[in-house]
């Protein structure tokens, strides 16, 4: 079984990730999604609320699974036995910290492999930041979204 490890702190979780996640599921075997605690980072969301809410996004999608973690990617990589690491890719700023940071996780562990997809076009620009920021102005992000993200947002700003 061929296993993918999609890290990030999906605070919140949006349609661009979404996207590389079906993309990811056509893939490989399975695909964990795994929430990335970082202590220096507070988050709108805890790691729970992000957890159970990637958890709903991605209900019919029968061969992933939800996690978080704590600690260095390489080691978690290798607790769960997994293959790849996948990142989403919207544009050459997130290529440059993205390069960065798997070149490091390679350094670590040579036999780690970090691939890059692109979300769709109508969801390359999105990113968390953006919709909280939009959300907190007031402006609609039912497009952008899950509707259990959509409405968990307008309660947590409400």
């Amino acid at each position: 079984m061929k296993i993918a490890i999609y890290p990030g702190s999906f605070d919140p979780i949006h349609n661009g990730h979404l996207d590389v996640i079906e993309r990811a599921t056509q893939l490989w075997d399975r695909v964990i999604v795994s929430v990335a605690y970082n202590g220096a980072k507070t988050g709108l969301f805890s790691n729970e609320e992000r957890v159970t809410l990637i958890e709903t996004a991605t209900s019919h999608l029968e061969n992933v699974s939800v996690t978080s973690f704590e600690g260095l990617l390489v080691n978690y990589v290798e607790q769960e036995k997994a293959d790849v690491v996948v990142r989403g890719l919207r544009a050459i700023s997130d290529f440059e910290y993205e390069f960065q940071m798997a070149l490091m996780n390679r350094s670590l562990d040579e036999n780690l492999e970090t691939v890059f997809l692109m979300p769709s076009q109508e969801n390359i620009y999105l990113s968390s930041r953006i919709v909280k920021e939009v959300a907190k102005l007031g402006g609609e992000i039912s497009k952008f979204v899950p509707e259990v993200v959509e409405a968990a947002l307008r309660e947590k700003i409400s």
